[in-house]
């Protein structure tokens, strides 16, 4: 069974975190309904880390597997078109059977922006 790798990006202040979670909404379990939606199969989608509650990405890293003989610009484009606008596929590549999103990640580079005044940012909300 093939190994997709895909890079993903998100807007996350509608989320609670990256990881599944009963009940609420987050952007794996967002992203595995997107992937079964397309391929008719439950796949766990791997995650290079796993963010909290509100926090955006611009480069994570997922791997899932799948027996799915669509090609991955054909599974990027399929994909996009079932998630919602604020979750996006950038990448999509088949990888090695031994790839992990996690585990095999050699580095992470995280951002933190913080707005230090009393009234909220009109543009970077």
């Amino acid at each position: 069974m093939p190994n997709v790798m895909m890079v993903v990006e998100y807007e996350g202040t509608d989320y609670h975190g990256f990881q599944v979670q009963p009940d609420l909404p987050t952007i794996q379990g967002e992203l595995e309904r997107a992937v079964q939606q397309i391929t008719q199969e439950s796949s766990r989608v791997h995650g290079a880390g796993r963010t909290d509650a509100g926090v955006h990405a611009t480069g994570q890293v997922v791997n899932f597997k799948t027996g799915s003989a669509l090609l991955p610009w054909a599974l990027a484009r399929a994909i996009n078109a079932v998630l919602p606008d604020d979750i996006v596929v950038n990448k999509v590549e088949y990888a090695a059977d031994g790839f992990h999103a996690r585990f095999s990640a050699s580095s992470r580079a995280y951002r933190y922006t913080i707005l230090n005044r009393e009234a909220p940012s009109a543009l970077d909300r």
